[in-house]
């Protein structure tokens, strides 16, 4: 049976009712359809969200196998709601460009998902949608100060950093050359395309605190230079005032439901391996503000969308989480021990342990923030009770909490165990959360110390673009922003290929974007591109739709 035919079985109950079991009116909500609803930012109770306990769910170096973060995620608010407690799931929208790539929908799978899963998978509420069209508003409107003759800043088109966007991985915009054919129709120059998960328009929303906040951060977009080597921002354009009445409803955060019929609110989408990887300020704060208990999760593994949630957003919006599970697979981890791919679902209980240090190194990091973290195995049939037994061992060992969830299978009642020793961790005050860096700390060290801590890194090396990117965000005075470092989500390290836990190696800085209205910076290490590219064969082969509308093939 497919996520699909589980997801069908369900009866969706109107959206009104499940903001009903939030203490929310149906005046309170602006419904989208049936089953889908936006919440407007009044709903915020900072006294409220004070008292909530924030989880963040985050996993091991993502492998080929799944680890099923979202899926874990989901199920861990369900089973919240089995032992009684008042909770709510807190997540990212997907993005096209995996839906109809390689890694498919970000609903979660079978009995631990959000519904409806057909529309959030495709355009959903139209957020995405906007925050292209905003960021391509401030594209035209700079190649078209470039053009004027008599409202022109000077831009010197060569200088110019911003791109394109579109929400699909299509590898041959990375680099394009634009305004051909003539005096009319612009300035020629190199320029290209970035996955609207990238784009800094992403960023904002999802760090921005209100409107006010919004506009100013889109204003603070950092463009390029004039002839005269003066400093553009979008502000200078006068643009900030339409990118902001173009993101109107997409800056508010979305209601949904859980197969389970308990709320579940998705909003914002950027990637973790290219940018923050996490969902919006408000949507967290929305969450915390209507429930005891906040489930959340944040990209890829605790070195990438982890890492940046605790860096970056918590220190920005004033967060932090009481408890961190860490999802983990038996078949991942026998991946990250060298056995292959195809066999990853027979026993192979020494392929495991030298997997194990992946996890371990996770653990660290989570530890090194003053959080506790507990170890969430996403069961799988294949898995046999010796290899189970390995990994709670392992975690005797290190005197850290493990719990077996079996939520595709059982959903919330899969992951009642999970929940309650969350809880106990919470329960037993142990958060201390301190940052792994002061803001205040030059670039190059801040860089350091993800690099070495987190990454497990002996040294930082910057290739010439790079220093020289350095030397820009001196000028600009932009040297008190956190990172965001861009790398690889397959390895600790920038080499994809460095699976388990490399130890040794030197981290290489490419180049460093700019992004000062989302308020960082984004150090670009190996060969990580901005804009994917699709696979040989692609999921949106198997995708359909039927003369009822039904979908086919959504996973």
């Amino acid at each position: 049976m497919t996520d699909l035919d589980i997801a069908k079985q369900c009866t969706l109950q109107h959206i009104s009712d499940i903001a009903g079991k939030l203490g929310l009116s149906p005046d309170d909500i602006e419904l989208y359809g049936k089953h889908k609803a936006k919440l407007p930012h009044s709903i915020i109770n900072p006294e409220k969200a004070a008292q909530s306990k924030l989880i963040l769910v985050t996993a091991i170096s993502p492998t080929p196998a799944g680890e099923g973060k979202t899926t874990m995620s989901i199920g861990l608010s369900e089973g919240l709601h089995q032992i009684g407690k008042k909770a709510i799931v807190v997540l990212r929208e997907p993005s096209l460009g995996p839906v109809f790539g390689i890694k498919g929908g970000a609903t979660g799978g079978g009995y631990s998902q959000v519904l409806p899963m057909e529309d959030i998978n495709l355009h959903f509420t139209g957020d995405f949608a906007a925050i292209e069209k905003a960021h391509n508003l401030l594209a035209a409107v700079i190649d078209n100060n470039i053009q004027s003759k008599t409202n022109s800043l000077g831009i010197d088109a060569r200088t110019v950093v911003w791109k394109r966007v579109m929400d699909m991985n299509d590898r041959s915009l990375r680099n394009i050359v634009i305004g051909l054919g003539g005096t009319t129709s612009g300035v020629p120059r190199q320029t290209g395309f970035d996955i609207t998960a990238a784009s800094e328009i992403m960023a904002i929303l999802c760090l921005a605190a209100d409107m006010e906040d919004l506009k100013r951060r889109l204003g603070n977009i950092f463009v390029g230079y004039t002839f005269k080597k003066e400093p553009i921002y979008a502000r200078d354009l006068k643009v900030q005032g339409a990118m902001a009445a173009l993101l109107k409803e997409a800056v508010k955060p979305n209601l949904v439901q859980t197969i389970e019929g308990n709320p579940a609110i998705i909003h914002g989408g950027p990637f973790a391996n290219i940018a923050q990887g996490t969902n919006s300020v408000l949507a967290t704060k929305m969450g915390m503000s209507l429930a005891d208990y906040t489930v959340t999760e944040a990209g890829f593994g605790a070195d990438l969308g982890a890492e940046k949630f605790l860096d970056i957003k918590c220190q920005s919006a004033g967060i932090a989480p009481k408890a961190v599970v860490i999802t983990t697979t038996i078949r991942a981890l026998k991946y990250h021990g060298g056995a292959d791919l195809k066999n990853l679902t027979e026993e192979n209980v020494g392929a495991l342990k030298n997997g194990l240090p992946n996890l371990e190194k996770h653990l660290e990091n989570v530890m090194q923030f003053g959080i506790t973290p507990i170890i969430s195995i996403n069961r799988f049939v294949s898995d046999s009770d010796a290899e189970i037994a390995c990994i709670k061992e392992f975690a005797t060992n290190k005197n850290v909490r493990v719990s077996l969830a079996e939520v595709w299978a059982k959903g919330g009642k899969g992951a009642m165990d999970l929940a309650q020793q969350v809880v106990d961790i919470i329960e037993e005050n142990e958060a201390n959360f301190t940052p792994m860096y002061s803001w205040d700390m030059p670039v190059m060290d801040k860089i350091k110390a993800v690099a070495t801590k987190i990454y497990g890194a002996a040294d930082v090396e910057y290739a010439a673009k790079a220093k020289k990117n350095l030397r820009t965000i001196a000028d600009l005075g932009l040297e008190g922003l956190p990172v965001c470092i861009a790398k690889t989500q397959k390895s600790l390290s920038d080499d994809p290929k460095q699976i388990g836990r490399p130890s040794g190696f030197t981290l290489t800085v490419r180049e460093i974007e700019i992004a000062a209205g989302a308020g960082f910076l984004v150090p670009i290490t190996g060969d990580m591109m901005r804009m994917p590219g699709l696979p040989a064969h692609p999921a949106s082969e198997n995708i359909d739709i039927d003369n009822e509308g039904n979908i086919s093939g959504l996973f």
